[in-house]
């Protein structure tokens, strides 16, 4: 991870979902405010892409994104890691973590909650979740709080260290679960619509993922990696390069985005 390290002032433009029609490019990455131009810069610039198995994914996962390397690939569903939860009491389906090996710094899940049960506590973590499949969960943390997660895809972010347990509304579900250590990495979160070409700009010391909750999509650039199916994600890691890609297909996405702690100067900000 580039810890440490200093982030000119950039901006990140998106099309918001009332803003989209057929055709409509959706940007999601990094540029300074007007050089538009200098985006595309390196689009040219080698990829080692394609579609991992969970060895080779592993090993490149678990790189330092500073190492100079700008790295492409994408994940299928059926090569997803399936593990007990911490507390033993329910399952997930690791997509990725970075580092590979030893404490990870970020990770990408998938929880199965087949029954009413208490979450494994993560200090030191923030973490997100976002409701993908089933009729709803609620979240009933210790100090007295309740929230629900709707259809379709409602979303909570709380610390790791609150004490929560997931109660079943109507069924069980599945939840993307995306978690980060918040004294290395900063991480957000969007849901969008696929409708049509997305361009995503990973700028250098940036990780990017994309996992399609439905539909299909294809990358029409010159990246060589395979079609995504929904359930598949696609990792965008940029070391000292740019990274352009552009997705192409119709149906909905979650983009995940991680930087390092240190760059707070930094500010997302989402416009029309």
């Amino acid at each position: 991870m580039l810890k440490g390290k200093g982030f000119p002032d950039m901006d990140v433009v998106a099309r918001k979902q009332t803003d989209l029609c057929p055709g409509d490019i959706f940007f999601a990455g990094w540029f300074s405010p007007g050089c538009c131009r200098a985006a595309f810069a390196d689009e040219n610039q080698p990829l080692n892409s394609g579609r991992l198995g969970c060895t080779e994914w592993s090993h490149m996962v678990g790189r330092d994104i500073d190492e100079g390397d700008s790295r492409s690939w994408v994940i299928p569903a059926n090569e997803y890691r399936r593990e007990r939860w911490r507390n033993q009491l329910g399952w997930t389906r690791e997509i990725l973590r970075s580092p590979a090996q030893g404490e990870w710094d970020w990770r990408l899940s998938i929880a199965e909650i087949e029954s009413d049960a208490e979450f494994s506590v993560f200090p030191g973590i923030d973490r997100e979740l976002v409701l993908l499949s089933g009729n709803g969960l609620r979240l009933r943390f210790a100090d007295g709080e309740t929230r629900e997660l709707q259809p379709p895809h409602d979303r909570l972010r709380f610390a790791g260290e609150r004490a929560v347990a997931g109660e079943l509304i109507d069924g069980r579900t599945h939840d993307f679960n995306l978690m980060w250590r918040r004294d290395r990495v900063q991480a957000q979160l969007w849901h969008r619509p696929l409708v049509g070409p997305m361009v995503i700009f990973a700028e250098p010391g940036t990780t990017w993922a994309a996992h399609l909750i439905s539909g299909h999509a294809r990358f029409a650039d010159d990246s060589a990696l395979p079609p995504l199916q929904a359930g598949d994600t696609a990792v965008f890691a940029a070391g000292m390069h740019r990274l352009r890609h552009v997705l192409d297909g119709g149906g909905e996405a979650l983009l995940v985005r991680v930087a390092p702690a240190g760059a707070t100067d930094l500010e997302l900000r989402l416009s029309s």
